[in-house]
């Protein structure tokens, strides 16, 4: 799978469709979240550390479904000592990880929220009914519906929202010192959240996934993370005769789409080598970002462990 020249990728801005009532679409679903309430339920972990108290959060989420994430408080946190928060999100199919990952920013006074995309690796609950399959993936979940509502990242980028929200409200927090953060699948979540919520102050999103569908899937979706556009159209549309009509719908979902409504700073991390999330799909969202931005490449690194990048991004959270 051959990709673009990094001076190509630094002007490429993407191939994919955006839906005629693209910020309709979205205005509307962010009037159904703002009926949700931002109350939560707390308890207690199992896993306990001198330096944060640990809970399982949950919440309702559009459509009922309950949502799960993993709460890490800093000891010291209270009313009178508040501090940043981050929102973090994980890769496609996993869940919000261990504790002791947190730990570290919690011992850093960051408050963390890890979210557990619904019917994925973690506790959330997916209730969506949508017509059509999902063969081996959620992007093309309720693609077949004729409601775009169905859209099955729709519903995941309000959990994101929902989840910012969320921090933002807890008494300890700063609600101006609230940034999200996340790789691949997470890295698109936090684009699509901070996107969606302008009170976002930081976004650090990690070689991210969900960009720029059409242009993965000419460079070769069979060898990718969308790898699930191949499956779909070898069987239910192998003549191609409504791949405008599919790109045209992903392309609510398509955070290339979102990206010009970020008002956050941006810490964007790619790898030139990355051959799962092609480079080319990542810099069509970076470059339709128009807030501060900062982008870091790792030209011999794909979609990967990045040495020092953890050390980056807490300095970047406690800069906030």
């Amino acid at each position: 799978m051959g990709d673009m020249p990094l001076e190509q990728l630094k002007k490429y801005s993407g191939s994919s469709p955006k839906p005629d009532d693209f910020d309709a679409y979205w205005s509307r679903a962010l009037a159904e979240l703002d009926a949700q309430s931002l109350e939560y339920e707390l308890i207690p972990a199992a896993f306990t550390s001198p330096l944060a108290e640990c809970f399982h959060l949950y919440f309702t989420g559009v459509g009922g479904a309950r949502v799960h994430g993993k709460l890490v408080r800093p000891i010291a946190a209270s009313i009178d000592n508040k501090g940043q928060a981050m929102a973090m999100f994980h890769g496609y199919s996993g869940d919000s990880g261990d504790w002791f990952d947190k730990i570290a920013y919690a011992a850093h006074g960051i408050t963390v929220l890890a979210l557990d995309c619904r019917g994925q690796g973690g506790l959330s609950e997916d209730n969506l009914h949508v017509q059509g399959t999902t063969i081996r993936g959620h992007i093309i979940r309720g693609i077949d519906d004729p409601d775009p509502n169905k859209l099955y990242f729709r519903n995941v980028f309000l959990d994101t929202v929902q989840t910012v929200r969320i921090l933002m409200s807890m008494p300890h927090v700063d609600a101006e010192r609230v940034g999200v953060y996340g790789c691949s699948q997470g890295g698109a979540l936090a684009m699509a959240c901070a996107s969606l919520e302008p009170h976002v102050k930081l976004a650090v999103p990690v070689y991210p996934f969900l960009s720029d569908y059409r242009q993965a899937w000419e460079l070769g979706a069979s060898t990718s993370a969308y790898e699930e556009l191949v499956y779909y159209f070898r069987l239910f549309d192998p003549n191609h005769e409504r791949e405008n009509a599919i790109f045209n719908k992903l392309g609510y979902v398509d955070i290339s789409n979102l990206a010009e409504r970020i008002q956050a700073k941006v810490l964007f991390v790619t790898g030139l080598a990355d051959t799962i999330c092609p480079p080319s799909t990542q810099f069509a969202t970076y470059n339709r970002i128009r807030s501060e931005k900062e982008l870091v490449v790792y030209h011999e690194y794909g979609h990967e462990y990045i040495p020092g990048l953890s050390d980056r991004t807490l300095q970047a959270f406690l800069e906030l």
